[in-house]
């Protein structure tokens, strides 16, 4: 708490100097940081804990009751996203349909339970929450079968720590400052994240802010991922060469066992 009052007062005196307004000329001042502004994936890596904090400033009405959002999101990516049918006793694909632009990682967080906060159309336009998510769906599908590929998509990156929503996940105080802790699960993929902070007052997004984290990788796993990109060929080689004779050693090792 110390270091999060120690944020708002520097971030009082840094704001600029201005001429007196009349309360309907004054917006308020949405002041947020994050922990850490970068995590370095190395080998070992368990995952993070981000803190994102910061101040809602209000010069208009200091009592004015604020509700806070905090959506963080990882690089996009296109997938492919395929549906698994049993015939005759086997696993096969069968269905399936891609996606333009879907988040590597999504978190949010909300001082309250977001459907009361703001009403549907309002979450759908700010992405406010797992049900809303904007998933960009390529070529021409049934729309009932697309809300499910989509919810399957969801509860899949959801089981791998990727997706999450933390629902009365902020911390007000004093009606000012506010603090909202996402942890970073090992999968992660490197890239620039984006937390973006909302205040939300009577159903109505007031201001809203964006900060960002780094995620990046160095050393071995980056000479790794660098060799995958530059060669393919030879990484693929490479690998499969390097699963041959380590089945052949453990067979050898567990043969004279």
């Amino acid at each position: 708490m110390s270091r999060i009052l120690a944020f708002l007062v520097a971030a009082l005196f840094a704001l600029p100097l201005a001429a007196p307004a009349t309360a309907q000329e004054q917006d308020p001042i949405l002041v947020p940081d994050i922990s850490q502004h970068e995590i370095v994936l190395r080998q070992g890596f368990t995952g993070a804990n981000l803190i994102l904090y910061g101040a809602v400033l209000d010069p208009a009405d200091s009592a004015t009751q604020y509700d806070i959002v905090v959506v963080l999101k990882g690089p996009t990516e296109p997938i492919l996203l395929r549906e698994k049918e049993r015939i005759f006793g086997i696993w096969v694909n069968s269905q399936s349909t891609a996606y333009r632009s879907v988040p590597s990682f999504y978190a949010v967080a909300s001082s309250r339970p977001i459907l009361e906060i703001v009403d549907e159309r309002t979450a759908a336009i700010y992405e406010l929450g797992l049900d809303y998510l904007q998933l960009s769906p390529t070529g021409s599908i049934d729309p009932g079968e697309q809300q499910r590929f989509s919810e399957g998509l969801v509860d899949l990156r959801q089981r791998q720590g990727l997706y999450a929503q933390y629902d009365q996940g902020v911390e007000i105080s004093e009606g000012v400052l506010y603090r909202a802790d996402i942890p970073i699960p090992s999968n992660v993929v490197a890239g620039r994240y984006v937390a973006e902070t909302f205040a939300i007052i009577d159903g109505r997004v007031i201001t809203s802010a964006t900060s960002e984290v780094q995620v990046f990788k160095e050393g071995f796993e980056l000479g790794v991922e660098d060799a995958a990109n530059e060669n393919g060929f030879l990484y693929g080689m490479f690998a499969v060469g390097l699963s041959v004779f380590m089945g052949w050693a453990a067979g050898r090792l567990f043969a004279l066992i």
